[in-house]
């Protein structure tokens, strides 16, 4: 096992994946911008390094920076955390080839599902239903023009190299089909430095629904479930939950094995998350995410099992620590994201935190780096809280919830708790109908 990891990242994640090493006792590294010098996983860390001024180019995604701070502690390993590095090939080479582990999956794995078009052709040689498109990434507009005439309006461009939800345009009709392409290469090129885009049926009402998937080095590869993320708005979640209120139980079980039979073919190493779209009964994927994700939480809830733990053993080399029969689910669980944004117009609010007061109780878990006068940096992604709540069943899940965000107080700067609170009183969330569209929708007709 390793005696010191470097985390390579900042806020709740890094808070996450040091408690996980603590309690394995292992000694951890944090990494830090001079915009991060007080932040929590930086005061409980064993050793810090500060790597670079505020902007992530010269800090977090500061390469030389990551790589000289991990030799100069004598860490072992580094953890990529979510976002920044942790989906970056060359930076995972990069750090083998200097003789650190990667708390991750091989380059090969990450390059192969981090491009969309390939990630599909791999997926379906190997089983797995995918939504009608393009064979591959459009040559030109005229392409395009056959390919949606094949599949049927409407359909949905979407950038090669990209996610969250840039590089995706509609087009409902031939007419508006030039504009969606060049629309969807032009945020492409701008967002991921790459202009290739390709076609996918629009789906009318899907549910977003993913599997948590685990690979070691042994050939051994288990799931732990779905969750569902419909609840998003610009294609980014904002409210999960496990299971999912949409599927029955035969469909759960299906689509769990099907997964995990697709990373334990590839030889998959790590945790990764394989992503569809659910509607009428039939799944359709749509991506693979090579990292942890913020959601992993609920997943945990349900199965009481310490995935980041679980991501550390394996990239130590050790075999699973369980088979898919060890795995059991236990009653319901519902995170919220809470940003520090206007919760009407979505307006950033960084600032200093005045008050601070996270809710308790049984079966509440809020993971967040804040604490009262921290100042909430501009430079970042807004996210500063995870609330996640579990219940023996759906109903007292969100009964537990509504307590919760009743007690959560974030004083100093807008947040999104209000909105949250408004959301879970809905008729619609509260009888699980809704799709992916549905928080536009909401949101469009306040």
């Amino acid at each position: 096992m390793f005696e010191k990891v470097l985390i390579a990242n900042r806020g709740e994640i890094a808070l996450r994946i040091h408690r996980a090493c603590r309690e394995m006792g292992i000694h951890t590294v944090a990494v830090h911008s001079t915009a991060d010098a007080d932040a929590m996983h930086v005061r409980l860390a064993d050793e810090s390094v500060c790597i670079g001024p505020p902007p992530a180019k010269d800090s977090y995604l500061n390469i030389p920076a990551i790589l000289t701070a991990a030799a100069i502690t004598g860490a072992d390993a580094i953890h990529p955390g979510i976002g920044f590095m942790s989906e970056n090939a060359n930076f995972a080479e990069m750090v083998e080839q200097h003789g650190f582990t990667f708390i991750g999956p091989t380059p090969e794995h990450i390059r192969i599902m981090g491009d969309k078009v390939t990630a599909k052709q791999t997926v379906k040689a190997h089983g797995l239903p995918t939504v009608p498109g393009s064979d591959g990434a459009l040559k030109d507009l005229d392409d395009a023009k056959k390919n949606a005439a094949d599949i049927g309006y409407p359909v949905l461009i979407k950038a090669a190299a990209g996610g969250g939800g840039k590089g995706m345009k509609v087009a409902r009709d031939a007419a508006g089909l030039e504009e969606a392409y060049t629309l969807a290469r032009g945020e492409a090129r701008a967002a991921f430095g790459n202009d290739e885009v390709y076609m996918e049926k629009y789906l009318e009402k899907p549910r977003h629904i993913e599997v948590q998937l685990l690979g070691d080095t042994h050939g051994n590869a288990v799931h732990f479930g779905e969750r569902d993320c419909s609840i998003q708005r610009r294609h980014q979640k904002v409210i999960e939950e496990a299971p999912s209120p949409g599927l029955n139980a035969d469909e759960r079980v299906q689509i769990g094995e099907l997964a995990a039979k697709v990373i334990r073919k590839i030889g998959y190493r790590g945790v990764g998350t394989i992503e569809f779209l659910y509607e009428q009964g039939k799944f359709y994927f749509i991506e693979m995410n090579t990292r942890l994700q913020i959601e992993h939480t609920i997943t945990e809830m349900v199965t009481g099992i310490d995935l980041v733990r679980e991501q550390i053993r394996v990239a130590a080399g050790l075999p699973l620590s369980y088979t898919q029969k060890d795995i059991t689910f236990s009653g319901h669980a519902i995170e919220c994201r809470i940003n520090a944004e206007n919760p009407e117009t979505f307006a950033p609010s960084p600032g200093k935190i005045v008050g601070y007061h996270p809710p308790g109780g049984l079966d509440v878990r809020v993971d967040s780096a804040l604490y009262d006068g921290y100042r909430v940096p501009p430079h970042y992604d807004s996210m500063i809280a995870k609330l996640v709540v579990h219940g023996t069943n759906r109903n007292e899940c969100l009964l537990r919830l509504r307590r919760a965000l009743e007690e959560f107080v974030i004083g100093g700067i807008d947040t999104t708790l209000p909105l949250h609170r408004r959301l879970i009183a809905e008729p619609d969330f509260i009888n699980g109908d809704y799709d992916i569209h549905w928080l536009e929708h909401y949101l469009e007709k306040k």
